[in-house]
């Protein structure tokens, strides 16, 4: 009787939990007394009760329903184990229930796959379980371990749609960003045929969207993890054709969603099917209509479903921003084709300050792809005076959207650049200084990466402004950073600031002290050959100042590295050695022969007698010109 008033009525459904129904129902579930029809009926009307809404599932949990229902399947009952494994599907596909309460009990796992024999719908339900429980690589290598593929291989022949359709999900989910899973996948067959083979045919245009979109995702997956190649042609021919039709305006817009979401993942790192995407079936125009409508025109006659997609439609805006951003991302001619498509650069400024997070998390993506190109920086980037809301977007924002958002800023700040003036008045100076202490390593490479643009070629109020925001502290912090990435990009801002004669002069009088501290803490440290070359340039170029060369001169312990460095093993070194000497004896300039003696004294002109001889015709020409000062 509580089975046929609960059946399809939510009201009941509420009123049987508040009267205290669940508890009842479980201690009778759960009784050995109880015959097992009972048991069965009672796990049948809990099922229904969870099919309600998210706060009758949260009851259900309360009164620990899960361990109940696991115990339940040791029975050897197989109608019972089919109601108490479809009840725990129901309650599993919920939003409000934990995954991990799945890999609690390890045991649990292995029984469910002893279990996938017994009938179809034990199979439906486990496989169904299986693929809403796997979130993230902990969970994928349980399922691996225990033998989910070979069990859940040969569901993909059941005769049985729900069944095939089920196991294919967990494929999806089993693959996803998991290299160990997509290359066994490879190599499984059913029946003599292999897996890649069966997903090639679900993806048939005569198969369910469903299953067409599901077998695209894992082909995808296997692309991803290196298991296919990328000019395969089932991605080439079948896959990235299905994700494309995926994305017109026929379809509903989870499959939209979904179909350019997946697209996105499968061309993000790859050129060639980057252009491929973008000239089949007009997709960069197709894709503009995600900003449009968001209900295809034949599904409009359904209210529920108009009201729906409304709701839902910024879930479109950020899979068309993140296929953009992905089509964008190598091409000059792909970048200039989105562009040009209605009110691009519009749509993306107004997705920036969207209220989604995900929506203005891919615009700037989107906008990050699209400032890789010159061109665009020097047009449409500057007619849409894009840095503004892009500066808006860096003063809160969560670490993953600054991340994009700096790196899309360092692209701004470029010298060719026309928006570098504009985004200096806004106070970017201090916001990148503040970006530098970050704890989070991308932000501090962003931070110094986009000061380093900023320095190159800029005029010494710009320069003194950096070196005062950055403070002598942080820029030490930064220059004995863990990372390589900080450092080199420290050491090129620094190689920035001294460039000119007049601003090296200027930057040494204040920071000399500093600076030739940190150049000798890094040419004795355990660096690699690029870090100490970038500090050498650096030394080169201080020794190209007028006042400056006497900070080299007077520091017996910096001359000594230079000696060494001109004798080092490694050619690139030696030539950077070379140019500081080269700077330093130059004839024309006052006090040369002060200098040439001095560095004569040290034994300089032997080594460079000696790489005169050199067989690396850089070094040879290098040491020859030297000399020729000596002479003159």
């Amino acid at each position: 009787d509580m089975k046929n008033a609960v059946i399809g009525n939510n009201k009941q459904k509420a009123n049987l939990i508040v009267l205290g129904a669940v508890p009842r129902l479980l201690y009778l579930l759960q009784q050995e007394t109880s015959s097992t029809e009972l048991r069965t009926e009672c796990a049948v009307v809990l099922g229904s009760l969870a099919m309600g809404t998210e706060n009758n599932v949260k009851s259900l949990l309360d009164c620990h329903i899960i361990p109940a229902l696991l115990q339940g399947l040791l029975s050897p009952d197989l109608k019972f184990i089919e109601a108490c494994l479809r009840c725990l599907r129901t309650i599993f596909i919920s939003p409000v229930t934990p995954e991990d309460l799945l890999y609690t009990d390890a045991t649990v796992i292995s029984h469910l796959m002893a279990l996938l024999s017994r009938s179809r719908y034990t199979q439906e339900y486990i496989c169904q379980i299986f693929s809403h429980c796997c979130k993230g690589p902990d969970h994928q290598t349980i399922l691996f371990n225990h033998g989910a593929v070979q069990n859940i291989a040969h569901l993909l022949v059941s005769t049985s749609y729900k069944v095939r359709m089920q196991a294919l999900k967990c494929f999806s989910v089993l693959a996803f960003e998991n290299p160990q899973v997509s290359m066994t996948l490879v190599n499984v067959s059913v029946d003599g045929e292999l897996l890649p083979q069966i997903f090639v045919k679900m993806l048939q245009r005569d198969k369910p969207i469903e299953m067409q979109l599901t077998s695209a995702k894992c082909l995808t997956s296997m692309c991803r993890a290196g298991a296919i190649r990328t000019d395969d042609s089932c991605i080439v021919l079948k896959t990235l054709p299905c994700l494309v039709r995926m994305c017109s305006k026929e379809r509903l817009l989870e499959e939209r969603v979904e179909g350019a979401e997946t697209l996105a993942y499968l061309i993000e790192t790859d050129v060639e099917l980057q252009r491929i995407a973008s000239i089949t079936d007009h997709l960069i125009v197709m894709l503009a209509d995600y900003f449009k409508y968001p209900s295809s025109v034949s599904a409009i006659t359904d209210i529920k479903r108009l009201d729906h997609d409304l709701k839902h439609a910024h879930e479109l805006r950020q899979a068309a921003f993140k296929l953009y951003a992905s089509l964008g991302a190598n091409d000059e001619d792909i970048r200039k084709k989105i562009i040009e498509t209605e009110n691009m650069m519009d749509r993306i400024v107004n997705g920036l300050s969207e209220s989604s997070i995900k929506v203005r998390l891919a615009a700037v993506r989107c906008l990050h792809s699209l400032s890789r190109s010159v061109q665009q920086l020097r047009t449409s980037f500057q007619d849409h005076a894009v840095w503004k809301p892009l500066m808006k977007v860096l003063q809160n924002a969560p670490n993953e959207i600054l991340v994009v958002a700096s790196s899309t800023l360092c692209n701004l700040l470029l010298e060719f650049s026309p928006s570098k003036e504009p985004i200096l008045e806004s106070g970017a100076i201090e916001l990148l200084c503040s970006l530098t202490q970050s704890e989070n390593l991308a932000l501090r490479v962003n931070g110094i990466w986009a000061l380093m643009n900023m320095a190159f070629q800029a005029e010494q109020k710009i320069k003194s402004d950096i070196l005062r925001g950055l403070s002598t502290e942080q820029l030490f912090q930064l220059l004995s950073d863990s990372d390589v990435n900080v450092l080199m990009k420290t050491l090129g801002l620094l190689r920035n600031l001294l460039s000119t004669r007049p601003h090296i002069d200027h930057i040494m009088s204040t920071h000399g002290k500093q600076i030739m501290q940190a150049v000798t803490l890094i040419l004795e440290g355990e660096h690699n050959i690029e870090v100490k070359e970038q500090t050498l340039c650096i030394l080169a170029n201080i020794a190209d100042g007028t006042t400056a060369k006497e900070l080299i001169m007077t520091n017996d312990d910096i001359l000594q590295k230079i000696k060494y460095y001109m004798s080092h093993s490694n050619a690139k070194l030696q030539l950077a050695a070379m140019f500081c000497i080269s700077n330093l004896i130059w004839n024309e300039e006052e006090g040369s022969q002060e200098r040439q003696d001095k560095l004569r004294d040290i034994g300089i002109v032997d080594i460079l007698h000696k790489l005169s001889q050199s067989s690396d015709p850089n070094l040879c020409d290098k040491a020859k010109t030297a000399l020729q000062q000596y002479l003159a």
